[in-house]
């Protein structure tokens, strides 16, 4: 028997040790708790305005930088919350132990770069309640289309085992076929998530951000987290609309580029418009987004021809 233990004592260690991970729940193999918990329950005021079956759409005049240019276009930023399936990662259809809610971010950029369109599409699900003491203290999904008259390219990103694993097609050749993971870091995309759920907990000072999905697309930018510096400010200047303002900045000191997101101080928060500052073939170059129209409908029930005035009146 002790020769047998001898002979045997790494697959015994090696079982023992796997045990003990299953039991302590610390393998990537272990399933999620059925039923997770939120950190932080919302505040009557955000339940009164994000829980009443209403999303939040606005409407903005944009200058997109590409091809060294500034082109004009729109932008349409939506906030809606949503119930999320933890597993499978995208919106249930009826109840489940897999679910929570979420601040989703829809952000819309459309413009013209001399004869042809352009369009681009990010989809953003960041749990609410969300914070280091929380079961999921990280937005769990990104994805991100481009489309213009040369083709279209899709990419998304699922949080998974600690860090982030990209997916995507292409029609370009270099980037046809994506699989890849990242490691965990905050995403610029969700930042905008942020400022709705909670403004004072947006990190400050120097971190390390994973970049925008829409300008790593435009700039054909491989995903991985920077060195970044940022703060927030009190806004002080006369371009955006909007009482009581703040401005938060991202500088990328190795990417040469800069973010700024203006929001209103108080709850809820609206954003009321951006700035990007990056090099666009020779060029230097500021896209700018200002916004012009917010409104708050459940747009989803309102997709017959009649509705179309409701249209008319966000994108005036």
């Amino acid at each position: 028997m002790k020769q047998t233990i001898t002979k045997n004592f790494l697959l015994i260690v090696l079982l023992l040790a796997v045990g003990f991970a299953f039991t302590m729940r610390a393998t990537v193999f272990q399933k999620e708790p059925a039923k997770p918990t939120v950190a932080e329950k919302p505040s009557a005021e955000f339940a009164a305005y994000w829980f009443a079956g209403k999303a939040e759409l606005n409407h903005y005049r944009l200058e997109q930088a590409q091809y060294g240019a500034l082109n004009p276009g729109e932008a349409v930023l939506i906030f809606v919350t949503e119930d999320f399936l933890t597993d499978k990662q995208v919106k249930t259809d009826a109840p489940s132990d897999h679910a929570m809610p979420v601040m989703k971010t829809n952000i819309s950029k459309k413009f013209v770069t001399g004869i042809y369109d352009y369009s681009l599409f990010t989809s953003v699900f960041t749990p609410i309640g969300s914070g280091q003491s929380s079961l999921y203290p990280n937005t769990l999904k990104v994805s991100t289309s481009v489309q213009d008259w040369c083709g279209h390219s899709y990419q998304q990103l699922n949080y998974r085992n600690n860090g982030y694993a990209v997916s995507g097609k292409s029609y370009f050749e270099k980037i046809a076929e994506e699989e890849y993971t990242v490691e965990k870091a905050m995403l610029e995309d969700e930042l905008w998530n942020r400022i709705r759920l909670n403004p004072a907990k947006l990190p400050i000072g120097d971190v390390r951000l994973i970049p925008g999905t829409m300008a790593a697309r435009l700039r054909h930018k491989t995903l991985e987290p920077l060195p970044a510096t940022t703060k927030l400010d009190v806004y002080e200047g006369v371009l955006y609309p909007g009482k009581n303002l703040n401005a938060y900045t991202v500088e990328y000191p190795t990417d040469d580029r800069t973010l700024v997101i203006v929001f209103e101080k108080n709850f809820p928060h609206k954003i009321v418009g951006w700035s990007d500052t990056y090099r666009s073939r020779d060029a230097l170059l500021t896209s700018r987004a200002v916004l012009t129209k917010t409104i708050q409908t459940d747009y989803w029930n309102h997709n017959a021809p009649a509705d179309s005035t409701l249209r008319a009146d966000l994108m005036k």
